[in-house]
């Protein structure tokens, strides 16, 4: 099995500041701006929490509200109203999903989705960052694949309930793909209930990726056994051994500034399964 760190949602660079973290604690992915999607900021909810509103005010931009928002990876089933048989799903296409393939990345492997976020307030009826708060990457979902689709090949009857999904306005491309997620996460020692896709709802210390008082949001502390190492590759993008210190059962790494996609296979080694099993015991 495969783990891949998959950066999403707002930064700096795609959309212009962090995603929120709100007063009690939740984590609130924001979508990137997307100009085709049909999907607008104002029809997405979070929680009873408008985000075309929510946006305008983090940004000072009211005009967020009209624009069309790249919901991806859907993961939550009250954001949009639903077609029946509506099932989690991200799509990936160019070089980002050419790593992918060149990975191996295929069913059974576990995306986890991590994010630049930053601690919000509501004061006067208005969201605004808290001052002094330092931005994090911090790791806000998670999705198991059951199924992988090249999207140019789904005949035009078929998945009526993605039709709404950004990946399907796209022109005709032979990397655009789809990633459809399992009904329930098939991975040693959690019980069947435990959903193939979802978020991680409240900030928990092991969901951040950002070292404990770093000032670098890129600067990471993750489990030793993700670092590259003698018949081992390590971390994809992060391979070269200079990024990382050693800091006995854990590690510090410069993390890539860019790339969506950083892949780790697991092979038999155990190691990464109990640091999974600590995130997801934080869902």
């Amino acid at each position: 099995m495969r783990i891949i760190l998959s950066r999403k949602g707002f930064d700096s660079s795609a959309g212009g500041c962090p995603s929120p973290i709100l007063p009690d604690g939740r984590l609130c992915s924001l979508p990137i701006p997307d100009e085709h999607s049909s999907i607008r900021y104002s029809e997405i909810d979070y929680e009873g929490i408008n985000l075309g509103e929510l946006v305008g005010h983090l940004t000072g931009d009211t005009a967020w509200q009209r624009k069309g928002a790249h919901l991806d990876p859907d993961l939550r089933v009250d954001a949009l109203t639903r077609a029946p048989g509506w099932k989690p799903l991200l799509g990936q296409s160019g070089s980002a999903q050419g790593h992918l393939r060149n990975e191996g990345v295929s069913v059974g492997d576990l995306f986890l989705f991590f994010g630049s976020f930053r601690v919000v307030e509501h004061i006067h009826d208005a969201w605004r960052f808290r001052p002094g708060e330092l931005p994090r990457h911090i790791i806000w979902g998670w999705m198991q694949v059951a199924e992988i689709h090249k999207v140019d090949e789904i005949p035009a009857s078929a998945m009526p309930w993605a039709r709404y999904h950004p990946h399907f306005a796209y022109e005709r491309d032979a990397s655009n793909t789809l990633y459809v997620a399992t009904e329930n996460l098939q991975l040693d020692g959690f019980a069947e209930d435990c959903p193939g896709a979802g978020i991680f709802r409240y900030l928990h210390e092991y969901l951040v990726l950002t070292a404990p008082d770093s000032t670098l949001q890129t600067r990471w502390q993750l489990p030793a056994c993700l670092a590259p190492r003698e018949g081992r590759p390590g971390l994809s993008f992060h391979r070269n051994p200079r990024r990382w210190s050693s800091m006995g059962e854990l590690c510090w790494l410069n993390s890539a500034y860019r790339g969506q996609e950083f892949v780790f296979d697991m092979a038999c080694d155990s190691a990464p399964l109990a640091w999974l099993r600590s995130l997801l015991m934080a869902r």
